[in-house]
């Protein structure tokens, strides 16, 4: 067991977005096609509401090398993109980034070949995003549960990435280091630690880094915020900014359709407030419908404006020929919401596909989870599993003793209540039960907590379980860094979750209509 593994899981999501992904909801997503016959038909179409010089006009924004330039190439031709995206973090962002970039891949290249029509993958690099919160912290495991890498910044709130200089704490890259271990990835190590150093931005780190790992697989990366995307989207926002008033209401009537249809809005309503950004003064500015509705006539670069987040896929699609575009579960839910936009603007309404969700369990998280006997769920809950495992290392005679004094007090308050019964309210003896079993739990609790102090290695193992699997509580792929893990494992461990992408990604494909996406293991490598 010198290996990982890597695990399929479901994506899950609100009841909107799973709904979604039954293709129970077409009247808000469009129908999904679910055979090679069809996904030719959707390419054509696309291909036909599509710009022929968009890769003429994004060129300076995607800058791609190698094999993602080719594919670009053959695309631009003949084909069409299969497009996804995420907001910058430390050294790339968590794994859910390379799920979603290898799905992208994984689908392009079913598609190819079951299409036989050019398709490449291109990544969005949203570094427009200005929620520092969210490109700040990252976590990387190890012995002893998750650490996080963070980054640093005094630069003004609502300025976008691509404009924040990159601060790292001062022990960030010591920190990812130590995470890498002895490195198998050398590429991948290398490119983290000669990206992500001071003097750059948050958004070029990103970009860079992305560039690095996803364009020797094919995968072009294109850079938002840079001028070409704002001046290939200038029509799309400035017709946006001028039908705020008719945006607003389409989001407004589709919510109250989502709300009385038993779900509930992935994106809540800004009452006033319009579907794009103003970015006059270097930092970001959601418009009021009136100031967006007062912007005269279309310029090349939109007026300083940008899209949030109901008008991004609308304005991705509008600039790009994208067959399909590969989302999370929030993601999924919103696209509810978007196709409503995009009739409102008279533009093709995008689509999209769930990504795919995984778990790398490490060879030592393996050991850990079979020595404790327990199942990787179990570490789902930060307290439940150290009480459990504390609980079954009580000397017999001990959780015997706890078991006695509860039966006996029981059996006591039995007597008492049978014999003063008649004068005295029920309530009263019941009361009495509650407050003696209250401070048996807390008797018991401090008990536990003595044996969690005296198990230190075990609950040291514990931590460093759930520090891999649900950093901070929530699931690996969500915080845990996916840049540390390859460079701890390198190419075979890529080679993994690119198999389980495709698998994925064939699903994807060939589903009948309206079934779900199972969540089926990977198959498992011995070598």
């Amino acid at each position: 067991m010198s290996e990982p593994r890597v695990v399929t899981e479901s994506l899950g999501g609100s009841p909107l977005s799973r709904a979604a992904q039954s293709g129970r909801l077409p009247e808000w997503y469009g129908h999904t096609p679910t055979n090679p016959d069809e996904w030719r038909e959707r390419i054509e179409a696309v291909r036909a509401s599509s710009s022929a010089s968009w890769l003429r006009d994004l060129e300076p924004a995607l800058s791609a090398s190698g094999a993602a330039s080719e594919r670009l190439a053959r695309a631009s031709a003949s084909g069409v993109v299969v497009t996804t995206g995420q907001q910058p973090g430390p050294f790339g962002g968590p794994l859910m980034t390379l799920a979603k970039a290898l799905t992208a891949l994984a689908l392009a290249d079913t598609l190819e070949r079951t299409t036989g029509v050019p398709v490449a993958p291109v990544f969005w690099a949203a570094t427009d995003d200005a929620d520092f919160d969210e490109a700040a912290l990252i976590s990387v495991a190890l012995d002893g549960g998750e650490q996080d890498v963070r980054c640093e910044t005094s630069a003004p709130a609502g300025t976008p990435m691509a404009k924040v200089p990159l601060q790292l704490a001062v022990d960030a890259r010591a920190v990812f280091a130590v995470a890498c271990g002895s490195v198998a990835g050398q590429a991948f190590f290398d490119a983290g630690l000669e990206t992500y150093r001071d003097g750059t931005t948050v958004g070029d780190a990103y970009v860079t880094l992305l560039r690095r790992v996803l364009e020797p697989l094919g995968i072009a990366v294109l850079d938002a915020s840079h001028p070409a995307v704002l001046a290939a989207g200038s029509q799309l926002l400035t017709r946006a900014a001028a039908r705020a008033d008719a945006l607003a209401d389409a989001v407004r009537r589709r919510s109250t359709e989502i709300e009385h249809a038993g779900f509930t809005p992935q994106v809540d309503e800004v009452p006033g407030l319009s579907l794009v950004f103003g970015n006059a003064t270097g930092t970001k500015r959601r418009l009021t419908v009136r100031e967006a509705s007062e912007i005269e006539s279309p310029g090349r670069d939109g007026h300083g404006l940008s899209a949030t987040v109901l008008l991004r896929p609308v304005l991705e699609r509008a600039i790009l020929p994208t067959a399909a575009y590969v989302g999370g579960p929030g993601e999924i839910a919103y696209f509810a919401q978007v196709s409503a936009v995009a009739a409102t603007l008279d533009v093709p309404a995008p689509l999209v596909v769930p990504r795919w969700s995984t778990t790398v369990l490490e060879p030592r998280i393996q050991r850990i989870l079979e020595t404790l006997n327990v199942q990787p769920a179990e570490l789902a809950d930060p307290h439940a599993l150290e009480t459990k495992l504390a609980r079954s290392r009580l000397a017999p005679e001990s959780a015997a003793a706890l078991r006695a004094l509860r039966e006996r007090l029981e059996s006591e308050i039995d007597k008492v209540a049978s014999a003063w019964g008649s004068t005295t309210p029920a309530a009263v003896f019941q009361g009495f039960r509650r407050s003696l079993e209250h401070r048996i739990v807390r008797l018991e609790r401090r008990v536990l907590a003595g044996v969690k102090r005296r198990e230190h290695e075990l609950m040291r193992a514990v931590a460093t379980a759930r520090g891999s699997l649900y950093p901070h509580g929530a699931r690996q792929e969500r915080k845990l860094s996916y840049l540390a893990l390859l460079a701890r494992y390198g190419q075979p461990l890529m080679d993994r979750l690119l198999e389980g992408a495709l698998a994925h990604a064939q699903r994807i494909v060939t589903r009948e209509a309206s079934a779900p996406l199972p969540a089926v293991p990977v198959p498992e490598h011995t070598s």
